[in-house]
């Protein structure tokens, strides 16, 4: 069983409670997912999946999500989070479930990353969120590889 996922191997939810179901003891539960092994899926809801799995084993890990999919018009950034020693991060996740493409940790190419820098530096600055006291910023990727049955994280502190 992955971390983060129930007997069947479906992703649970992310650590903030927006993603979360009120249960009828007045507290939250989090929101169950398909797998992302489900072939039936699109590219857009994989994506979207991949990014609920990473935002989930984030938290398992003691991280602090504090926004997700921000767009501005340089893009979208997928999850900013504060880890332990209270760095910011922000974070791509790039979810495959075949090889062909190449890794996921590939399509992040140097025109990703400036656009991603960017995005980063208007959230910075127009966020009032992005005000929120950190040590430093960093760039991380998260590359799910979803070919298999469970899948395969690969996280890359500092990956520009």
């Amino acid at each position: 069983m992955q971390p983060g996922s129930d007997s069947s191997g479906a992703i649970l939810g992310g650590c903030d409670d927006s993603r979360s179901i009120p249960d009828r003891h007045g507290g939250h539960r989090p929101a169950a997912v398909p797998p992302l092994s489900d072939p039936s899926l699109t590219a857009r809801e994989l994506g979207r999946l991949g990014e609920e799995h990473a935002a989930s084993w984030l938290c398992d890990r003691g991280w602090r999500i504090v926004d997700r999919n921000w767009g501005t018009r340089f893009g979208e950034l997928d999850i900013i989070a504060l880890d332990a020693e209270k760095r910011l991060v922000f974070i791509e996740v790039k979810t495959r479930r075949s090889m062909l493409q190449g890794v996921p940790a590939e399509a992040v190419t140097p025109a990703k990353r400036l656009h991603l820098r960017r995005a980063a530096a208007q959230w910075l600055t127009a966020s009032p969120r992005g005000r929120i006291r950190h040590h430093e910023v960093r760039f991380d990727v998260i590359a799910i590889d979803a070919s298999g049955q469970a899948p395969v994280i690969t996280h890359i502190e500092g990956a520009f």
